[in-house]
């Protein structure tokens, strides 16, 4: 029988690559509300009672709400707001985050998906702190720039209506919401100094870490660490820098649940680089929910995905 997957929030950027991903799927049957009703509590309630999971692509509140609304059907729930991305009670949704991290999913009620700058963070530096080769009391700065589909329907109106023209930099002011849990997830004692970036282009991410004390001996001592982690992982590359040399191409991976990593740096300076790249629509948002639902349901981890 096919398992019952409800999508609260289906009509945002998020939820509608989620279901197109699993309206290709026989072993998936979606549950969904009539379109003039998807506001009311009585029929997301009805759909909650009846799916297997559901996946809450809400705003943080509404998300908050969604859970309470579900809580009496035992549903399982895959939130991708960050509502509970630092909540002891929810799985982080990172399976590659760490050897025991998938089977925490695979087990879980509730799971939390990871934001997207925070998948290219956390997917760096948590290999590298527990390898010793980055301080975990140490300052970071993290910089990147996302695709404009990265900030949901209102910066998409924006850019495709002509109101925005160019590139821009923004949360310099240190209150980006993606901080808790690139602290907590990528095992870091301070809170990284991030300043991030939207380009001028639908979708595609890239991450880079400054490490400028790293050195030629660390730099591959920094591979090594990195791909000693992600070891026979499907949707984790970690390739060399000669892959991304002279430029770093954020739209490189679209269409894919990948993500790619690689140390960059200068032997005579000593000063380093590590640098993520994903599809802030794939392994960034919908890939990453339509796996964790995968190791939920105990399918194919990479059914539906590419």
């Amino acid at each position: 029988m096919a398992h019952k997957v409800f999508i609260d929030g289906e009509a945002g950027t998020t939820g509608l690559q989620i279901r197109d991903r699993l309206l290709k799927r026989a072993d998936i049957e979606l549950v969904q509300v009539d379109p003039a009703r998807r506001k009311e509590a009585a029929a997301r309630a009805e759909a909650f009672a009846a799916a297997e999971v559901a996946i809450l692509c809400l705003p943080d509140e509404a998300a908050k709400e969604a859970v309470e609304l579900a809580r009496p059907y035992g549903t399982k729930i895959i939130d991708a707001s960050t509502a509970f991305r630092v909540d002891p009670d929810w799985a982080f949704g990172f399976p590659e985050m760490s050897k025991s991290q998938r089977a925490t999913i695979a087990k879980a009620t509730y799971v939390s998906n990871p934001g997207c700058w925070s998948t290219c963070a956390i997917a760096l530096t948590r290999p590298l702190v527990e390898a010793g080769l980055i301080d975990a009391k140490a300052g970071l700065s993290i910089s990147g720039v996302s695709g404009y589909t990265g900030g949901g329907k209102s910066m998409i109106a924006e850019f495709e209506n002509g109101e925005i023209n160019g590139a821009f930099l923004y949360a310099a002011a240190q209150g980006h919401k993606h901080l808790p849990e690139m602290m907590k997830h990528g095992l870091l004692d301070r809170p990284p100094v991030f300043v991030p970036s939207v380009g001028q282009y639908a979708q595609g991410m890239a991450v880079a870490i400054h490490l400028p004390d790293l050195g030629s001996e660390g730099m591959a001592k920094a591979v090594d660490a990195l791909k000693s982690h992600y070891h026979g992982e499907r949707f984790v590359s970690v390739v060399e820098a000669s892959a991304h040399s002279p430029r770093v191409m954020p739209q490189s991976l679209n269409g894919t649940n990948v993500i790619e990593l690689s140390i960059h740096g200068n032997s005579k300076t000593g000063a380093a680089t590590a640098i993520a790249i994903l599809d802030n629509l794939g392994k960034g948002a919908s890939g990453a929910a339509v796996q964790n639902l995968n190791i939920l349901l105990g399918c194919d981890e990479a059914a539906g995905l590419a």
